[in-house]
């Protein structure tokens, strides 16, 4: 099965001088867990949930008052539509990420995320779970 088959074209967009505040909202809005960034129709970034949680939560920095383009990932790993899940699932597993922009001719044509491969691809469920799992803290005893 190709990437193209499984993916979401109406893929939801920020511009980089939008704030977090805002691309927070949205992604609350649509119950998504990122958003990808573009400036001139060109795709300059992806704004995930982690970005928010690592770069301005753990910061200290205020969302109304942080545009989106000082915390977003500015390098996008991407896949192409012809692609095979199980290539899809291979770069997720390696690159530890959730979410893979899929881009044509140079332009955005969609997302495919690991939730998408899982549903479509049950038996790619057992090499993607360990980007499902917490990492296992050791819980001291005071």
């Amino acid at each position: 099965m190709q990437i193209k088959d499984i993916m979401k074209t109406d893929v939801k967009t920020t511009g980089p001088r939008s704030t977090v505040q805002k691309a927070a909202e949205e992604m609350s809005d649509y119950r998504i867990g990122c958003l990808v960034v573009v400036k001139k129709e060109r795709m300059v970034g992806i704004i995930t949930e982690r970005d928010i949680l690592t770069r301005l939560v753990a910061e200290n920095l205020s969302a109304s008052k942080t545009k989106v383009e000082d915390i977003m990932t500015t390098k996008v790993v991407m896949i192409e539509p012809e692609r095979d899940v199980t290539d899809a699932a291979e770069i997720m597993t390696t690159r530890k990420i959730k979410k893979l922009p899929v881009i044509s001719n140079d332009h955005l044509a969609g997302i495919v995320t690991l939730f998408d491969i899982c549903a479509v691809e049950p038996s790619l469920i057992k090499k993607v779970a360990s980007l499902m799992m917490l990492p296992k803290k050791k819980i001291i005893a005071g």
